[in-house]
């Protein structure tokens, strides 16, 4: 049980080499350009619930995937195999697929001079040295906060403490090789109170690449028992006009949507409701959103995307107009455009706030709706209409009253961003989206 995940099974240089491998071969077999990805990944999980071990996971990962072009014609093909043979039959499978695949005018490698040559040391690996005992004494710590924070906490879905480490490598035939070592650990903690048809859950969690940036375990487990109690006794409300404020921790599936509509896939297929935005204005003037590649200890941060193109800070919404896109290079050429470094989605996306905290932010609204909880997948990317189940509280006079659950919360993600009026100063770095909490003039809530 004392076995940790910082162990690779195989050394940066050896899966250089064998990324390197791929492609010279792919080339000895015919294909006009290849690339290759090699990675490996370990990790461990522990949870407890109730004091009681529930589970105990130990995984090592690792796999290979080569895209090969014959002219525009293009094959994929991956294994987890890394033996010689197995190699060169994935590489011979993907050939074998681009043989019978269609010509694509916009299919290739990244143009040569896109491709990242400086790889700026972003502090993105720090190992977790702990052990599955110090892993269950952590876990058990964290649960035992959540029980004795409030009483009313009587039962657990459990307490999660997760280790991961991994290192991949890319190569190209344009002569591209990068990759980098990385880690990812994570504590959360669920529980329950009240009983019968009164009984409310809610959960918290702190994520980072290095472990001593996550909160503690005994805040982890106060703020999931706070976050719980206070849904104790939630009512129902009749349907309603009024302003919405979405809590930081869902704030930012709003620009998750936004992500999705201004991202190539979406665009060259004609199936986004923000079609033909570029330069216009598609928030309100407070927006303003920022790529960042290059945060120390970002969970987004890479000097290069998935194809190997160098990234770079650009300003994505500045005073509510849409600067830019996220391009892959397939998507550009369909769209006559240049690559944006997005091959594989966003990096750190920063959404720049305001100077209210949240208790600012209530004061702001007056009356309204706070939204802790979304529910559902109501939103139709093609025409932005949103509608989803939500949970949350009520607000008079700026301070909140009572919670309330069995809403709909609906409007249409276009009126939605234009209508935001305020982005808080409580911003929370739980994943790549930075984002405060966001309040949104007007939406219909229905209710009883």
């Amino acid at each position: 049980m004392n076995a940790n995940v910082s162990k690779a099974a195989h050394s940066a240089d050896s899966l250089q080499q064998l990324a390197a491998d791929i492609v010279r071969y792919a080339r000895q077999q015919g294909a006009s350009a290849s690339a290759a990805e090699v990675s490996e990944g370990f990790g461990q999980t522990v949870s407890v619930r109730q004091g009681v071990v529930e589970t105990i996971e130990y995984n090592r990962d690792k796999g290979l995937s080569v895209s090969v072009y014959m002219g525009q014609r293009r094959g994929n093909a991956s294994t987890s195999d890394f033996s010689q043979q197995a190699v060169r039959d994935t590489v011979d499978a993907a050939l074998n697929i681009a043989r019978y695949t269609a010509e694509d005018d916009c299919a290739g490698l990244p143009d040569a001079d896109q491709l990242a040559t400086e790889f700026p040391d972003l502090d993105l690996y720090h190992p977790w040295k702990l052990n599955v005992e110090q892993a269950i004494a952590l876990a058990s710590e964290c649960e035992e906060a959540a029980f004795s924070a409030d009483k009313r906490i009587n039962n657990s879905e459990g307490c999660t403490i997760n280790v991961n480490e991994g290192r991949f490598v890319q190569a190209n035939s344009l002569g591209f090789v990068g990759g980098y070592p990385s880690s990812r650990h994570s504590i959360s903690c669920s529980v329950i109170a009240g009983k019968g048809d009164g009984m409310q859950r809610d959960y918290w969690y702190s994520v980072a690449r290095n472990a001593s940036e996550i909160l503690k375990v005994e805040e982890i487990g106060r703020i999931a028992a706070e976050r719980t109690v206070r849904r104790l006794k939630a009512r129902k409300m009749p349907t309603t006009q009024c302003p919405v404020l979405f809590e930081a921790p869902v704030a930012g599936g709003l620009f998750g949507h936004f992500v999705g509509a201004v991202s190539g896939g979406s665009l060259y297929r004609k199936s986004s409701f923000l079609l033909d935005q570029l330069d216009q204005k598609v928030f309100s003037d407070i927006v303003r959103l920022d790529d960042v590649p290059n945060i120390p200890r970002g969970l987004g941060s890479s000097a290069f995307d998935d194809e190997g193109v160098r990234t770079r800070q650009r300003a994505i919404v500045e005073a509510g107009v849409l600067r830019g896109y996220f391009l892959g290079s397939y998507s550009a050429r369909k769209l006559g455009m240049q690559t944006t470094g997005n091959a594989g989605g966003t990096h750190n996306l920063i959404v720049q706030h305001g100077d209210l905290d949240f208790a600012g932010l209530l004061r702001k609204m007056g009356r309204g709706l706070v939204v802790t909880e979304l529910l559902g997948h109501g939103v139709n990317p093609v025409t932005g209409d949103y509608s989803r189940g939500a949970a949350g509280f009520w607000v008079e006079h700026g301070e909140i009253q009572y919670p309330v659950e069995e809403i709909t919360i609906a409007g249409n993600l276009k009126d939605m961003y234009k209508n935001i009026i305020a982005i808080g100063n409580d911003v929370l770095a739980q994943g790549a989206r930075q984002c405060g909490s966001v309040l949104v003039e007007r939406m219909a809530v229905a209710g009883s």
